[in-house]
């Protein structure tokens, strides 16, 4: 019979089946062993964690780490009954094919995925065999980065249990010697750490107990969760700087100590639009008032706001004494949010600014800050890089900071490296403001301007030309010596202090080999800061550069064994087990299945051995006892008699609650399922497998994604998506499913003629196929993934490009990833998620006129930035009780289960940790009333 391979995206963390989920009381880490060596700031760090399958039983084990964003991973081993197991690199497309190979035979693949700021979470997982062991071996590299003076080697320790032999051992050799070392983060535990500081050699060792690791700031019973930074800085000089050499490649560190500051010449550009409303814009005007503070009177300055139009402070820069300085404070602490969002002309306008007032011995800088993406004025995003290159001219360099996750950042990235500067995101939190400060800080001092570094006898050479050299910082350029002749290697630097050109130069005239020890170290150095720019500068580029850039990066990345975004990790399990597909994301990048194009995936696969067979259910279609092993009603539940449009004999998991109730591993009842919302339906064919039972499917399970199995039959199949509703001053948001692909009321303003539905696909949690909003009696927007349809009466027009379109007073703007709807007071966004097969719509309301809105977009007064929920501040109590929650929301006591909700109003999505309860209890209201 001809099967289907359905792929669900699942927001629910699966309950601990032990057919499906690693159950982590069943395996005992009793070796996890951190090991960071540092060599001219170059970090290469090894985690190995040995584990013991303790059952009587093949047991699936985890190996669950978090590496920096900044590193690359550069091996990895499995070793399982004497037999080493080696992840090889490949390129993505190689590794593609070979994952699609794998999973057309059941197997399985990994994970390297983005979590938080600085963090990316690697996981895999491997079947052990009854009281046998296996050891995981990763390791990766990164180039520590000098920011406000310091380096910091960041190391995440977080083993899910306490460990009976836990070391972290970090060494550092810096030649030139090392004046500061300090050791912080919520690991930092006193008792338990030896620093020992010698010259040029530093050495940490932590060696925590069962006991300590479970008494840290970071701690608890599972055991260690968090850092343990090692914060330092070397001795320098005023001269060329640090040059290393050996087997005919070189590294220079270049930051001069004693130099004058430059006066600077700063323009702000601050987002005012609408969809600043609220703590962002309040974090935004206490860091701008805090970032004026700093100024220093001998800079120079200018303030400009913007929405769909434009506001000057002064339409001139001013010096930054005390006068200017309280006028400015003044009007920052009067910026207030509406419009849409005109990028281009405020970037225009800023420029213009220090174009017009020149200053001999200054440096000036453009910072942008910006939450969103352009909907007014020019909004091709080409057309707007392309007029800020003319307008700047490469006289000064521009930072974009992009402000939460709706901003497009690659739009930005592309901006700020096409001049000069460089984009960072700011995270919406509770720090967003020392966030901002933080970043001003790093570039608030100029000490040197136009800095050229040149290598007679170098070829190869990394990034040469900087705009500005910060306070703080370090320059870091690497390259080849011709012929590997060091005596005809001569490094210079020429550059533009405060009030004369500068050049720093080595005065013997020539560089010492510093001997064969680190010759490969220094050559990966190399080989990590090369691909690290070509893949800056393979987005900047089209057509063939692009493309030979691409091809460049990518036979560096393969040949040092590199895992970037441009390679895999593919990992072969022992004989019989699976084949695994790592990937590294992208900045901000969610994680998603690699068939549709992501860098991040989770991709867990079961093990068949481990599943008992489902045996003595009743005929009344649900089985009140499950079989032992199984959690019912949060695990897993077997239909003879099926609902209406579930094929009997299909297992219905539903994957509301992260982990099962104590009752449940013995066959106990728990907490009831929520209907169809949140569950998964299949079949496989009658080919029995052992521990299966017949016709019965079971699914590929991980926290985010499911693979399964099944027959096309004649009945329809229910779907569900899972909605979430963000809260504020709240531990988790709310989140609740509808099922079925029903039309829903979005938004409607009883005293205007605005609504919007939206039609929900046929897809689980495939977002809405179709949006259409009605703009007065006799105008509709009809918006669909391929086109944009505007009936105006009987006249009916259909757009497929980008042109902007406008309909009576609105206008609508469609760019790649998605279409802008403004219109007076009201901004929204319908944004594209997924890819190709798999895209969908889903709609966004950035700012909304009246307070009387109805519908899931606008039900109440406020407005919470997120796809398809209400407009409200949920507010509830947690209530424990054993062994299940609940939730105190308006007097009522509402069952709960801890589940995950992708937010789709951001782009890529985040998946959040949430309170599953029913559309009803999170709505206020019954379901129906927002079905059309």
């Amino acid at each position: 019979m001809e099967r289907a391979v359905l792929q669900i995206t699942l927001f629910g963390l699966l309950l601990a089946l032990a057919a499906t989920q690693p159950n982590k009381d069943d395996w005992d880490i009793y070796s996890f062993h951190i090991n960071s060596t540092v060599t001219s700031r170059y970090a290469t760090t090894v985690i190995t964690s040995r584990m013991a399958n303790r059952m009587d039983k093949s047991k699936e084990i985890e190996f669950h780490v978090r590496i920096p964003k900044n590193a690359f991973i550069s091996k990895f081993r499995m070793f399982i009954d004497g037999q080493v197991y080696d992840g090889i690199v490949k390129g993505k497309e190689k590794a593609r094919q070979q994952y699609t190979e794998a999973v057309s035979r059941g197997q399985s693949a990994g994970l390297v995925s983005s979590v938080g700021r600085t963090l990316e979470e690697f996981k895999t997982s491997v079947t052990v065999a009854a009281h046998k062991k296996v050891t995981f071996e990763l390791t990766y590299e990164e180039l520590l980065k000098r920011r406000l003076g310091k380096y910091e080697l960041q190391i995440h320790a977080r083993p899910m249990q306490p460990v009976k032999s836990f070391k972290v051992d970090v060494h550092i050799h810096e030649e030139s010697g090392i004046n500061i070392v300090e050791v912080k983060g919520g690991l930092a535990l006193a008792d338990a750490i030896n620093k020992t500081h010698a010259d040029n050699e530093v050495w940490v060792n932590f060696y925590p107990t069962e006991d300590q690791q479970k008494t840290c700031t970071s701690c608890g019973e599972q055991g260690l969760n968090g850092d343990l930074v090692i914060v330092y800085d070397v001795n320098r000089d005023s001269g060329l700087g640090d040059i290393k050499t050996s087997a005919g490649y070189f590294v220079h560190h270049f930051a001069p100590s004693s130099l004058t500051r430059i006066s600077k010449n700063v323009v702000f550009l601050i987002d005012r639009s609408g969809s600043m409303h609220g703590k962002k814009m309040q974090q935004t005007r206490l860091a701008l008032i805090h970032i004026l503070n700093d100024l220093s009177e001998d800079d120079h300055f200018g303030l400009i706001t913007f929405d769909g139009s434009i506001s000057y402070w002064k339409r001139e820069l001013v010096q930054a004494n005390q006068r200017n300085l309280e006028s400015a404070k003044i009007f920052s602490r009067n910026i207030r949010e509406s419009g849409a969002t005109n990028i281009n002309s405020a970037v225009l306008e800023g420029a213009s600014l220090l174009n017009a007032h020149p200053r001999e011995d200054s440096a000036s800088i453009l910072i942008l800050l910006t939450d969103g993406d352009p909907t007014s004025g020019v909004t091709n995003l080409e057309q707007i890089q392309s007029n800020v290159r003319v307008a700047i001219a490469d006289k000064f360099p521009l930072y974009c900071l992009g402000f939460g996750f709706d901003v497009n950042f690659e739009f930005l990235e592309k901006m700020s490296l096409q001049n000069n500067g460089v984009a960072r995101r700011i995270y919406e939190d509770s720090d967003a403001d020392l966030q901002l400060k933080g970043f001003y800080e790093e570039v608030a001092t100029p000490l040197l301007i136009d800095v050229t570094m040149s290598y007679n006898g170098g070829t190869n050479l990394t990034q040469t030309e900087f705009s500005q050299y910060y306070n703080g910082s370090e320059i870091v350029v690497a390259g080849k010596i011709t012929d590997n002749d060091i005596g005809t290697f001569t490094p210079q630097v020429v550059a533009i202090s405060s009030s004369k050109k500068m050049t720093f130069s080595n005065p013997n005239g020539t560089v010492e080999s510093t001997g064969t020890e680190s010759a490969d170290q220094i050559q990966r150095v190399w080989a990590y800061l090369t691909v690290k720019q070509l893949l800056e500068k393979e987005l900047l580029l089209s057509g063939a550069e692009k493309e030979n850039v691409k091809r460049e990066a990518l036979e560096l990345s393969l040949k040092y064994s590199f895992v970037t975004p441009l390679t895999s990790m593919v990992v072969t399990k022992p004989e019989g087990g699976d084949t695994e597909v790592l990937h590294k994301p992208k900045e901000g990048e969610a994680p998603r299945h690699p068939n549709i194009g992501s860098s991040g995936s989770v991709m867990h696969f079961f093990v068949p051995d481990a599943l008992p067979v489902p045996q003595g259910l009743p005929d009344d279609g649900v089985s009140s006892i499950q079989p032992r092993g199984f959690a019912p009603g949060a695990g897993s539940v077997m239909y003879n008699s099926a609902p209406q449009g579930v094929p009997a004999g299909s297992v219905m998991h539903n994957f509301g609650a992260r982990q099962a109730s104590p009752g449940a591993r013995q066959g106990l009842p728990g907490p009831p399922a929520y209907g169809y919302g949140g569950m998964d339906y299949g079949r496989v064919s009658s080919k029995k497998r052992k521990g299966f039972a017949p016709g019965v499917v079971f699914a590929s399970i991980a926290p985010t994604q499911v693979h399964a199995t099944i027959v096309p039959g004649k009945d329809k199949i229910p779907v569900s998506h899972r909605f979430l509703l963000k809260a504020e001053n709240q531990s988790l948001p709310l989140c609740f499913d509808v099922t079925g692909d029903v039309r829903l009321k979005l938004l409607h303003h009883p005293t205007s003629e605005l609504s919007v539905h939206g039609e929900l696909h046929s897809v689980t949690n495939g977002g809405f196929r179709r949006i259409v909003i009605q703009l007065n009696a006799d105008l509709y927007v009809d918006v669909e993934l391929n086109k944009i349809t505007v009936r105006e009466g009987s006249r009916i027009t259909h757009h497929t490009g980008q042109d902007p379109i406008t309909a009576g007073s609105w206008t609508i703007i469609r760019r790649d990833k998605e279409i802008d709807v403004a219109g007076g007071d009201t901004h929204l966004v319908i944004l594209i998620q997924g890819k190709d097969a798999q895209s969908f719509l889903w709609p966004v309301l950035r700012q909304q006129s009246s307070d009387s809105a109805e519908g899931i977009l606008g039900q109440l007064s406020f407005f919470v930035v997120c796809a398809l929920c209400p407009a409200l501040n949920p507010v509830y109590e947690e209530v424990p009780q054993i062994p299940f929650t609940k939730l105190r929301i308006k007097d009522q006591e509402i069952d709960v289960t801890r589940a995950n909700a992708a937010d789709y109003s951001i782009s890529p999505p985040l998946t959040l940790d949430c309170w599953l309860l029913s559309a009803d209890s999170a709505l206020q209201r019954r379901l129906e009333a927002f079905i059309v």
